[in-house]
């Protein structure tokens, strides 16, 4: 594993490269994490389980000496137990699989940690929290899909708000991230913070109006997500 670091429930950035440039990822990643990000989220799509097609474990290995914090791999694949060593050999963090994705998805869990990376599990809007109950103890996140899965610039899913309480409830005093992936922007930052979640997914929200040559604007982004959900916690 190529990054530790302690836990803690800390609201949490983590741009999604799936709004960057294509043609110049290394020097995104190296813009975000520059202007505060904390972690960089990568969305591999199938085309199949989604109906979208992204990027492969090359792609990972190639931009994983360009990202000095946590690489959290988003896998929206299915089936996602073929591709788990060549995703954890290229450099991933945390691997996060669906719970729709597989049949067996206590065994792909297991198989994550055994490859090294930590193990996230992902839900999507249809899926109710208490699909996760019996796999807590096996993972290191819980991935909330506030959007349908499969394009970013999508609207936030206000119904969500209810399983990411449901799961900060169930999780207790575990060390498990609760991420939502979707729709994150400073108006729904602070209903994400509030209801549970650490990790905050965001894509178009964070790379809006800046670029490799002026990445100014991808900090500003990232502070007001940041300040929204701050605001939220202190006013709890």
């Amino acid at each position: 594993m190529s990054f530790a670091t302690t836990f803690d429930r800390s609201p949490k950035i983590a741009p999604s490269i799936l709004s960057a440039d294509f043609a110049a990822f290394g020097a995104e990643c190296r813009a975000i994490e520059a202007e505060g990000a904390d972690w960089v989220h990568v969305d591999v799509m199938d085309g199949h389980f989604v109906p979208n097609l992204t990027f492969g474990p090359p792609l990972v290995k190639a931009i994983r000496p360009h990202v000095g914090t946590l690489m959290d791999v988003h896998l929206m694949i299915a089936p996602a137990d073929p591709y788990i060593e060549a995703f954890a050999a290229s450099g991933a963090d945390i691997l996060t699989v669906h719970a729709e994705a597989g049949p067996h998805t206590h065994r792909t869990l297991q198989a994550i940690r055994a490859a090294g990376a930590r193990p996230g599990l992902a839900l999507n809007p249809g899926t109710p929290a208490e699909a996760a109950r019996p796999l807590l103890d096996l993972v290191d996140l819980v991935c909330v899909m506030t959007v349908n899965p499969g394009f970013g610039g999508q609207k936030f899913i206000p119904s969500q708000l209810d399983k990411i309480r449901a799961l900060r409830a169930m999780i207790g005093d575990r060390p498990i991230h609760i991420e939502t992936d979707g729709g994150i922007t400073p108006e729904t930052a602070p209903l994400v913070v509030a209801a549970g979640a650490d990790v905050l997914v965001a894509g178009s929200a964070v790379f809006a109006g800046g670029s490799v040559a002026d990445p100014a604007p991808y900090g500003r982004n990232i502070r007001a997500i940041r300040t929204a959900a701050a605001d939220a916690l202190a006013a709890a």
